[in-house]
């Protein structure tokens, strides 16, 4: 699960008509400063903000500002900065070039020959507790952001006291959290072609044996040409980790993440390949997969080929960690020629008696996915640290979402938000938030989220964005918080770390073979079998260690 990274409201391809008039835009507070001390009013926040020390304080656009950066991802390179409009603007009015290292794919090659090499990038991007940033930390190439946190306090403020869990073993705080919250957030679920449930009758969706039916019909009307149920990229959890969760309530689609891959029980993490619920998703799964109702490629395909069945509306229900992304722009794209294709999203597959309220496709922590790192290699790390707290605040996050102040808002209203002006263009709006979804690094959910909902509020369902409309209705409702389960990935110079990246291998090698079963009796066999040769690795031992920390986690939390 990787590659859950995108942002909430990001990747919204509007459906809008060109809105002249806007509600609620104040006029009384245009051009007032951006609000630095206006977190989300939760129990979660701190009382009071912290006080800005502006002694020697970096300001945006007084200096330039230039540094290199480089996204450690398969299959993720950052865009040319100044493609992207957030980057073309920065790079033109306030001097903030970033060179982006490119990887074309090798990516493990090329952060460890930069490694090597001692020839590091001066940030980088990537998963909040990846191994290679553990290794960078003990080698002394990470710089802490300790000493700035006062002096840039948007992250600090906007992050609360929960940013204390992202301490390393030394105390020190190492990690700058992407799309952090206070209030629930996600995409995961289930996005349905429109289309072709109409043709087949729109009927109920609600249970497995439901989507089980549907998806026979789906193969015996269109064959070939559709593909019935599309996982996304299962070898990153994706669709697949989103169907585990149907067959029990609180199942956890983390249960399956890399940095989990556990089960909590009786105040115990304890082995996913013994779950009941697990074992029983899986019997559905290989059923699925036999019977050619999901993708036969699902664990070696592409993001480009996953999108390209989406686009082309060659998929009937379409299941991932972030199913918005390809569906809300195959939506528009496909709606301009036919007005009754496109795609909507359904409330969460649940096995027949669970309670739909207790099913969670995907699952969200306060620190959301992945981090930015800054590496001893730079220069001015404050003034890096300085411009991705200006980034993540409530100036830097409108800039990024609707572009430079003045054209579609201007100015902040009395709760932070931004005032949007009757010039605001929700197609323009659209391709700045598409165009800048791959350089968002270091994304303050709390303070977005809230401010484009604003605007959508004010319109007509039928003229709210794709993205938005079911991220209230559907989505975020029904994501579970998964905080307490940060932090869970040892050191990798331990034994429990290198027991880790056996484990997880295995896991996987396993999690096809039993998807893609011939029976019932063999998913047992398979599993039954896997964790026995995961025990053989150490896998208990990762487990106790894991729930360690845990317990430590939940701990600090109540304090």
């Amino acid at each position: 699960m990787s590659k859950m990274k995108k942002p909430l409201l990001v990747m919204a391809s509007a459906l809008l008509v060109l809105v002249t008039v806007m509600t609620g835009c104040t006029k009384s507070n245009e051009g007032s400063p951006p609000p630095t001390n206006n977190p989300p009013k939760t129990n979660e926040q701190p009382n009071e903000p912290p006080k800005e020390n502006t002694e020697d304080k970096w300001v945006l656009g007084e200096k330039p500002l230039q540094f290199s950066a480089y996204a450690h991802y398969q299959d993720t390179d950052f865009p040319k900065w100044e493609s992207t409009p957030i980057g073309k603007y920065l790079s033109e009015e306030k001097e903030v070039k970033i060179d982006m290292i490119k990887a074309a794919g090798a990516h493990t090659q090329k952060l460890s020959a930069m490694m090597a090499s001692d020839d590091l990038p001066d940030m980088i991007w990537t998963d909040r507790d990846h191994p290679d940033m553990d290794r960078l930390e003990k080698a002394g190439k990470l710089v802490p952001y300790d000493d700035y946190l006062d002096k840039y306090t948007n992250l600090k403020t906007w992050m609360g006291d929960d940013l204390n869990l992202l301490r390393s073993a030394d105390g020190k705080l190492y990690r700058f959290p992407n799309w952090y919250s206070s209030r629930p957030f996600g995409n995961a679920g289930y996005a349905v072609n429109k289309k072709i449930y109409e043709e087949l009758g729109s009927p109920k969706l609600e249970t497995t044996d439901d989507l089980y039916n549907y998806l026979v019909k789906v193969k015996e009307k269109y064959g070939d040409q559709v593909v019935p149920f599309e996982p996304h990229r299962a070898q990153e959890r994706q669709g697949l980790g989103v169907l585990y969760t149907a067959f029990g309530e609180g199942a956890s689609y983390t249960n399956l993440n890399a940095n989990l891959l556990a089960v909590p029980k009786d105040s115990k993490l304890t082995s996913l390949l013994t779950d009941p619920v697990f074992r029983e998703a899986q019997k559905y799964i290989s059923k699925l997969y036999r019977e050619k109702l999901i993708s036969q490629d699902a664990f070696n395909q592409t993001e480009d080929q996953v999108k390209e069945k989406v686009m082309t509306g060659r998929v009937a229900v379409y299941a991932s960690a972030n199913p918005t992304l390809f569906a809300s722009e195959a939506h528009k794209e496909l709606t301009k020629t036919d007005p009754n294709a496109g795609y909507f999203m359904i409330w969460p597959i649940r096995k027949e008696g669970l309670d739909k309220n207790k099913i969670y496709p995907g699952t969200y922590t306060s620190f959301g996915w992945n981090a930015a790192y800054i590496t001893t290699a730079a220069e001015d790390p404050e003034a890096i640290f300085a411009f991705l707290d200006w980034y993540t605040g409530p100036e830097g996050m409108n800039v990024q979402f609707f572009g430079p102040e003045g054209k579609n808002w201007k100015g902040f209203d009395e709760e932070g938000k931004p005032n949007f002006t009757e010039n605001y263009d929700p197609k323009e709006v659209a391709e700045i938030q598409t165009k800048n979804d791959k350089v968002m690094f270091v994304g303050n959910t709390s303070y977005i989220d809230p401010a484009k909902w604003k605007y959508m509020e004010s319109l007509p369902v039928e003229e709210q964005d794709w993205v938005a409309r079911y991220q209230q209705t559907i989505t975020w409702p029904t994501q579970l918080n998964v905080t307490e389960f940060t932090g869970l990935n040892p050191p990798t110079d331990s034994e429990e770390g290198i027991i880790r990246t056996s484990v997880d291998e295995l896991f996987l090698e396993i999690y096809a073979k039993s998807s893609m079963a011939a029976s019932d009796e063999e998913v047992d066999k398979i599993l039954d079998q896997g964790n026995k040769d995961l025990m053989d690795l150490g896998y208990d031992r990762l487990l106790e260690w894991r729930t360690v920390k845990w317990q430590e986690n939940l701990a600090k939390m109540q304090k």
